[in-house]
């Protein structure tokens, strides 16, 4: 049946109209147009959650924290062979987090403006050097640079995977950075467990070893950084409108403020158990070497597990409230720690591992969302903030046992999470799952 020129002017003008009024599946932003356009799709939908991507980041973290880690195993090991104090244990803690933290909200400043996707395999190569460094070094300032370079390393890997971990998230911001964030917590439980088996047993030259572990890192990363240069334009170079701040600059200032004092209390008091938890069983306890070395692995284990959680958890019910127990709520446990025997003390690590470890993921995602136009800014701001937090409290704390012995060092630390208090001052921010996606630089 034929239709009149009529009636196919008609079905042409419907046609045209349902096409103007349709909303599109992909936002133009996220296709690289200038104008943003919101899609009604959850970012999930709209990108696709990258899980390869995502895990090849968290992998490259396991064997980046496991390397790291390895310093701190053999803190024993280094204090007889160059005899050096407490005092200069914390400042190699120091020269590490020092290094780290300083270059990292560089680093992110820098990609924020101009995307540099093979810096990550360039970053791994400062760590090998480092570990080859550290291994032949014949005096403890050789060994300050072995570290300090495995520290550059780090700055560069962190801001910048934390970025591709977002990219690739499909707007499950807290999943991917728990992800991402569970590989460096098993990297440093490993790194103890491996550097028992192998550097104390066999002495420090055989931390070259290790630097296997940096060239299966280099492999992996020039895969990823592959991905990255090729979303770039998806995700990162295009500056639009809609990367306005999201919240007015003083209540941005005020939550950045109060994110930071709770950072410092859950590092500090990290600080006194990745850097002297070793010390205090051998001394309290009269435990060997290689034991304490084991229950070392066991509280970072425990850390790795509350990392995993704490992401999800997060995107369910809220970053703020996930921040508030975590935080706060390991004060009782962290309060009895001094004053208890050695299975109590094992199992109170444990606890306070899995309860601390949960606020960081959802501390970083909380940032992100208050500044999505500054993910690697803020990325690398906070992550460098807590290796420098760690190396700080790592060298105030040693300054401490030395005068006053590594008990004291606990019982002072116990009330570090009554910091917690502050998150009340934090704004409840949704989860972004529960509010229109966009496409904004580095999301």
């Amino acid at each position: 049946m034929e239709c009149s020129d009529t009636s196919r002017y008609d079905i042409m003008a419907n046609m045209t109209d349902i096409s103007s009024n349709a909303q599109p599946l992909i936002s133009s932003a996220e296709a690289g147009a200038t104008a943003p356009i919101v899609s009604n799709l959850p970012a999930a939908q709209v990108a696709g959650t990258r899980y390869s991507v995502i895990g090849a980041v968290s992998f490259v973290h396991v064997l980046n924290d496991m390397m790291q880690s390895v310093i701190l195993a053999i803190y024993p090991l280094l204090k007889g062979e160059f005899d050096l104090s407490f005092f200069q244990i914390g400042a190699i803690t120091l020269t590490f987090q020092l290094t780290a933290s300083l270059l990292q909200p560089v680093v992110g400043i820098v990609t924020d403006k101009k995307p540099l996707p093979y810096s990550l395999p360039v970053g791994m190569c400062f760590t090998l050097s480092g570990l080859l460094l550290m291994s032949v070094a014949p005096s403890y300032p050789v060994l300050l640079v072995s570290v300090a370079l495995i520290g550059c390393g780090s700055s560069v890997f962190h801001p910048e995977s934390a970025r591709v971990a977002r990219m690739a998230s499909g707007g499950k911001y807290g999943m991917a950075q728990s992800v991402f964030q569970i590989g460096g917590n098993l990297g440093q439980a490993l790194g103890p467990l491996l550097a028992a088996g192998i550097v104390l047993a066999y002495g420090r030259e055989h931390v070259g070893w290790f630097g296997l572990a940096a060239l299966l890192g280099i492999v992996v990363l020039l895969q990823v950084s592959r991905w990255y240069s090729g979303h770039i334009n998806e995700r990162v170079r295009a500056r639009r409108p809609s990367d306005a701040p999201l919240y007015p600059a003083p209540v941005v200032r005020r939550t950045v403020g109060v994110l930071m004092v709770l950072m410092f209390s859950k590092f500090f008091y990290l600080a006194s158990i990745s850097s002297y938890y070793e010390f205090y069983l051998i001394k309290h306890f009269g435990l060997s070497m290689t034991t304490a070395t084991h229950l070392l692995a066991v509280f970072l284990l425990a850390v790795a597990v509350g990392t995993l959680l704490g992401g999800p958890i997060g995107d369910r019910i809220g970053r703020k409230q996930v921040i508030w127990f975590s935080i706060l709520g390991v004060a009782p446990f962290t309060l009895l720690l001094p004053h208890v025997g050695l299975t109590w003390t094992v199992g109170l690590s444990v606890v306070i591992g899995l309860l601390l470890a949960s606020a960081f993921p959802a501390i970083i995602v909380y940032a992100q969302d208050m500044m999505p136009h500054r993910i690697g800014m803020i990325s690398g701001m906070f992550y460098g903030f807590s290796f420098g937090l760690g190396g700080l409290g790592a060298a105030v704390l040693g300054v401490l046992a030395d005068d006053w012995g590594i008990v004291m060092v606990y019982q002072v630390c116990a009330f570090l999470p009554l910091l917690g208090l502050f998150a009340v001052f934090l704004p409840d921010v949704r989860p972004p799952a529960a509010e229109p996606a966009t496409a904004t630089p580095g999301a």
